[in-house]
């Protein structure tokens, strides 16, 4: 499983916890000479969700069904999260994400929008960037008409 590894306050990942001093006001800071602030890990899974739910976020996208062996096990629908495969590489991640469109929406306006709004919201909420982005159409599914009712 893979990590990325940013700055947090008060811990070293190899030396653990960073010297706390007080100052004039009583107030603990870092020690000057400690080396800095140490290490937030973010990992593959995390960064899956994210970008699972971002994707989502986008007009006319819906999920793709779980597979087994290349096989869909259910049906792919608005209903469902689009799936997504993450892996990071220090601050860079690549993505695989499969999804379904809704049916007659542009399938190439549908996939820019999701590449874009999902790199955009890995950068915001992470810190990563998001070197790849491959993007799978599972399936094109019908629009959810509305409820008919009679007067």
């Amino acid at each position: 499983m893979s990590t990325a590894t940013y700055p947090a306050d008060g811990v070293d990942a190899d030396t653990g916890p960073i010297p706390r001093v007080p100052d004039e006001e009583g107030r603990h800071r870092l020690r000057e000479d400690a080396g800095g602030p140490g290490r937030t890990t973010v990992e593959d899974v995390v960064v899956e969700k994210i970008a699972a739910r971002a994707a989502g976020e986008v007009d006319h996208v819906g999920g793709a069904a779980n597979r087994v062996l290349g096989v869909a096990i259910g049906a792919d629908s608005a209903d469902r999260s689009p799936k997504v495969s993450a892996r990071v590489d220090g601050s860079l991640v690549t993505l695989d994400v499969r999804l379904s469109v809704t049916y007659p929406a542009p399938v190439g306006t549908v996939t820019r929008e999701v590449r874009e709004h999902v790199i955009e919201r890995l950068a915001t909420l992470t810190g990563l960037t998001a070197r790849q982005v491959d993007i799978t159409v599972a399936s094109l599914h019908a629009a959810t008409a509305p409820e008919r009712r009679l007067a």
